[in-house]
This record gives structure tokens, sequence and C-alpha cells, in this order.
């Protein structure tokens, strides 16, 4: 039997067992720096109307209100790059992270997975583990577990491995050895500012109400006619600011049978789109993260591109 050398030593390997490509741990205290940056991010209306973003404001904040007696915060990241692109150059474009399986599906199960060998490792410890589902802060504990540092594009870089992950967290009362944070590689790079097709992007700092994400997938109005040319014909997500990233020429293609693209969806052509009907988007988007825009979004996503 293998012999580690500490608690957190054994939680990292099991996690790599388990696919993670990265885990770092940080102690689940109050961030009181995240605190005042939030606050006026959520002034600033930088939400749009995500308003979800404005509850729970303590919890975002504080883990001990999601696990009574939390001590430890362990971030877990996992790949979901691929090289592989949509065939027609002129279809409108999907976000790589919903080519496959919805990652709320697949991360959800290897995480109870991980906290379940936890429990038998270390006896009767209280958890939760978390998937975009709930309000935790995971960018800044990703960071703070040593994972990597906070982008000029808002997102988390990771040395050597670039940004195209996700992030999930177990916030656990099992008391364990921290990791310190690292620090911040973008130096005077401005690639992802000057290529956002909004201008959503300035240093460190996101308006989230001019992301091409927010207005395909968390837009439920009509999407505002201003954005016409602005699109960069993107009908669900956009990856512009990790693509142009020289910190992901070190992104390797992810081994998550479950992220593979359903068979038809990359050689679809701009006239399959178009054409898209229910029975299509049912079939290709069976348990994709794109049903949450549902058929009628992807329609009008689609449809708005077009006009644009």
């Amino acid at each position: 039997m293998a012999v580690y050398p500490s608690k957190a030593a054994w939680i990292k390997q099991e996690a790599q067992d388990l696919g993670f490509l990265s885990c770092g741990i940080a102690e689940a205290t109050f961030l009181e720096e995240e605190a005042p940056r939030l606050e006026q991010w959520l002034k600033a209306g930088h939400h749009g109307t995500m308003h979800y973003m404005e509850r729970h404001f303590d919890k975002r904040l504080d883990p001990g209100k999601l696990v009574p007696g939390a001590r430890s915060v362990i971030s877990l990241l996992y790949n979901y790059y691929t090289p592989q692109l949509q065939s027609d150059p002129e279809a409108p474009k999907i976000s790589k992270y919903a080519y496959g399986t919805d990652y709320h599906f697949v991360l959800k199960k290897k995480l109870k997975r991980l906290f379940q060998r936890l429990q038998e490792r270390f006896g009767a410890i209280q958890g939760r583990v978390f998937v975009d589902s709930a309000p935790v802060m995971d960018k800044a504990w990703a960071v703070k577990s040593g994972l990597g540092w906070l982008g000029k594009n808002t997102n988390v870089i990771a040395p050597k491995k670039g940004s195209f992950f996700f992030i999930c967290e177990i916030i656990t009362d099992l008391e364990l050895e921290y990791d310190a944070p690292i620090t911040d590689h973008c130096g005077t790079c401005t690639a992802c500012i000057d290529a956002c097709p909004t201008g959503a992007l300035s240093p460190y700092q996101i308006d989230g109400s001019k992301c091409i994400s927010y207005f395909t997938i968390e837009l439920k109005d009509a999407l505002p006619p201003a954005m016409k040319d602005q699109m960069d014909h993107w009908m669900f997500g956009c990856d512009v600011c990790q693509t142009v990233c020289p910190w992901n020429r070190f992104s390797q293609p992810h081994q998550e049978p479950q992220f593979a693209p359903h068979p038809d969806l990359l050689s679809m052509t701009h006239a399959d789109w178009v054409e898209l009907t229910r029975e299509t988007f049912d079939k290709v988007f069976k348990s994709s993260a794109v049903k949450r825009t549902k058929f009628e979004g992807l329609k009008r996503n689609i449809s708005f591109i077009q006009e644009g």
C-alpha cells in the first residue's frame, strides 16, 4: 500500500486517478478580498439580467454558510480542450465546452465518488460537492489553492495547462494541508482584451452584460440590435479570449469519452444550422449543456447572427 506524506497528497492522487487535471486545497475562510470586488461588479450592473448573482451574497463569500464547520475547500480542474473544430467555417459556432455531455452530470458523479473515498479514508466527515450549481466563487478558490492565476480575461490560467478546463469543489469540515497561490504570468499581454468581439474585457474584469456567452446563453429577452455585427458568428458561448491566450498553446486534448461531440455535430453545415429542426436539436444535444438555451433560444441566436 502506498504511503503518502499528507492527507492532501492522498486526495490529490485520488483526484488524478479519477481523471482530474489538477487538485489544490485552500483553507475555508471568508473571501475578504473578493467581497468589495463582487459588490462593485454588481453595482456596475456587469451581471446584466443574471439576477441570481445578486442573491446569497454572504454564501458566495463564506464557505461556512454552505457547509457548517467548513475547514477546507478542495478545488479541482477537469480538462475539456479538444483541437476538433466544426468542419464548415461558415457554420454558426459553438463553444468547445458544450461539444459533449453536459459537464454538470459528468463532474458531479466524479466529485461524489471522490468525496465517498474521503469518507472511507478519513471517517465521519461532512461536506458538499459543487459543480456550478451553488453560490461558490469557483475561480477565487482555484486561485487561492494555487491551481492558477486569474488572467486578464478573468479565466483561471494554469501554468503549462492553459485554461480550457472546468472548475469544481468539495467543501468539507476535514482539516488539511493548504496550498499557496501562485504569481500572475499575464505580463504585458493584452491578446484577450484586444480580440474580444464586443469589448467586454478590461484587465482582470469582464462586463458580463457585454459578453457573447451572456447573450447566447443567459439572456432570455430579445438580443439587442446593437450587437448584430459583434457576435463573431457564435450561436452558443464564445471561446475567443481563450483561443488567443498564449498559455493555451500548452492545452492537451482531453481524455474524457463523454466529452466527445455527437457524431453529427461538427459536420453540420451552415445550411443545416439555419434549417435546424427540433428533432435534430433533441438528437444532437440530447445530454448537452446546449439544452440550457433550449431549441427556441438556439434558433433565436442562429437567426440573429444570420441577420448581422
